[in-house]
């Protein structure tokens, strides 16, 4: 059995900038996300999972950011080689976006990832987006949809758990939540005909893990609260949607959720109902934010009871994946 401590520590995905993954893996962290300065080399890479995956006490999620294009973390050992776009893969044809997804999967397999925080299916609605555009199949929700049931189909039927994004939607944002809060004022009747559907069409097809933009959406808030950190959009993923699985958040250290306080930010996130977080890089601050949340826990009983709703979701998609 584990204790308190490490069943927060499994909520955490962490970034090796810092060094505090290696120390947090022996306490129960639940992964680890590897960005493109992590992969040098096929060989560098491989010992480095295989030093982590002998670290941990919990076998972690081995995570990563492989959409193709622009955000794409393996360019270092492809000898320049770049997959595409969402949008221009979708444009060359269902098949090859198939082909080329198993592509992708054969090769994180073949590294020993686990998770791929993609596909990315917002619907590109603004074309003024700062941070979607081409990550976006199409601004077409019937487009997006098809092309989520393909991708993640794909990545499963390799052995990689694909992690739908960006709830409930940033195709219509006119800003970057790295830099800031964007702010979108739709009705939930827009937002469910158009950026909420191929949510709700993931899920109906078995979706097992969701990310939560760090959006700003006043038909789940009349306060400025990002989505992330909203009970309102939690319960909505949770309730109206149905959704069972795992809920994670976008980066904790991006501009959108940092006005609300790195501590503050994860307790009320874990009080809404999400169940895991990603931080970049796992600095001392990084570590002693979840140390602060094991304190607070253990006088805090709806925090408590959270962490084990959270560890227990946790636990039943690692089996899933693990076994």
């Amino acid at each position: 059995m584990f204790d308190l401590r490490q069943k927060v520590y499994q909520m955490f995905i962490l970034g090796t900038d810092g060094g505090g993954y290696k120390t947090a893996l022996e306490d129960g962290l639940g992964g680890v996300i590897f960005f493109t300065k992590d992969i040098q080399t096929p060989e560098q890479f491989a010992a480095l999972i295989e030093k982590i995956k002998n670290t941990a006490i919990i076998p972690p999620f081995l995570s990563i950011d492989q959409e193709g294009g622009r955000v794409e973390r393996t360019e270092n050992i492809h000898g320049g080689k770049k997959y595409l776009s969402a949008k221009y893969a979708f444009e060359k044809g269902l098949g090859f976006l198939e082909q080329q997804t198993s592509e992708i999967a054969k090769e994180l397999l073949g590294y020993g990832i686990n998770l791929n925080f993609a596909p990315c299916i917002d619907v590109n609605t603004n074309p003024d987006n700062p941070i979607i555009g081409e990550r976006a199949f199409s601004s077409k929700v019937d487009d997006v949809i098809r092309a989520e049931k393909i991708v993640s189909a794909t990545y499963m039927k390799n052995g990689i758990i694909p992690c739908v994004k960006h709830f409930p939607g940033h195709g219509d944002a006119d800003a970057d939540s790295h830099l800031t809060l964007p702010m979108i004022n739709l009705s939930l009747e827009e937002m469910e005909m158009v950026h909420i559907k191929p949510f709700k069409s993931a899920i109906e097809n078995g979706a097992k893990m969701v990310m939560v933009a760090h959006l700003h959406c006043s038909c789940f808030d009349t306060e400025e609260i990002p989505t992330s950190l909203s009970k309102n959009a939690i319960n909505y993923l949770t309730q109206n949607l149905g959704f069972e699985g795992v809920i994670i958040t976008d980066d904790m250290i991006m501009k959108g959720v940092e006005n609300f306080g790195q501590l503050e930010a994860c307790v009320m996130a874990i009080k809404a109902g999400v169940n895991m977080f990603i931080y970049r890089n796992s600095g001392v601050d990084v570590i002693n934010i979840i140390e602060r949340v094991c304190e607070l826990a253990k006088d805090d009983e709806a925090l408590k009871l959270n962490i084990e709703k959270s560890y227990k979701k946790i636990c039943r998609l690692k089996e899933f994946q693990f076994g």
